[in-house]
């Protein structure tokens, strides 16, 4: 059930996601609480829950313990309606609301869900405006990512998309450029622009962008690597992307 994979409920584990999840207007059908639990920890979602007809049951840890999988609870889990994935045009859509440059994140099969929860929480943190992952081979919006994501899932845009390639050319056709990160680019990042329409591809923890996905790529760009070390964890290079995409903007 914490997996998403076309079934009707979800689990959200975590005080943060779940207080988050309730503040989104997420639909929640139900609370667990674990007996016992800190009042400073529980209040706040008691309350929401209560002010929004959601029903809080308070049951022993060890079922939470069950629920969860592995991931770390801290005495709260909803059980949510499936995550609602967006299209690419809803993206586009709420950068032109906004009134802002579109910024988007194209990420290619990114496995590791923590690293999709952390790229995720930065991307709410840099006023990304959609983030897009395809359905195969990538982690997807489970109860691991949300917990890591510290919540941040729930104001992000997430499209799921089958063909990655194919939705580049139709942000291509739309008017935004593609920016595609990888260690043998000559391009270095501080030396890019990054002030109009952009997609910037995030590429496999170990085996970096897909060949075709890199072809399909206006321009390609690396970070300087001044260690022994030649690569950085894929959420740590793309924060760092996504905060020089914030640093040359707010220098506009």
């Amino acid at each position: 059930m914490s997996e998403h994979n076309g079934q009707e409920e979800e689990i959200i584990a975590g005080k943060h996601p779940v207080l988050e999840a309730l503040r989104s207007g997420r639909e929640i059908n139900k609370i667990w609480i674990a007996e016992g639990s800190q009042k400073s920890v529980t209040g706040p979602i008691t309350a929401e829950a209560k002010a929004l007809g959601i029903v809080v049951q308070f049951v022993d840890k060890r079922k939470l313990d069950a629920m969860a999988a592995g991931v770390a609870h801290q005495g709260v889990i909803a059980q949510a309606a499936a995550f609602d994935y967006v299209e690419v045009d809803d993206i586009l859509a709420i950068a032109e609301k906004k009134g802002e440059t579109p910024f988007i994140l194209v990420l290619d099969e990114i496995e590791d869900p923590h690293n999709l929860g952390s790229i995720l929480r930065t991307a709410e943190c840099t006023g990304v405006h959609g983030v897009v992952i395809p359905k195969r081979r990538s982690a997807s919006l489970t109860a691991t990512v949300l917990k890591t994501s510290a919540g941040a899932a729930e104001h992000v845009a997430v499209a799921r998309v089958t063909n990655l390639a194919q939705t580049i050319e139709k942000l291509k056709e739309a008017g935004v450029w593609v920016a595609g990160t990888d260690v043998s680019a000559a391009q270095d990042v501080y030396k890019s622009k990054f002030d109009m329409p952009l997609a910037i591809v995030i590429g496999n923890e170990s085996k970096g962008m897909g060949r075709l996905i890199k072809e399909k790529c206006d321009f390609l760009v690396k970070l300087p690597m001044l260690g022994r070390l030649n690569s950085l964890n894929a959420s740590v290079a793309a924060g760092v992307l996504m905060y020089e995409v914030v640093r040359q903007r707010r220098g506009q």
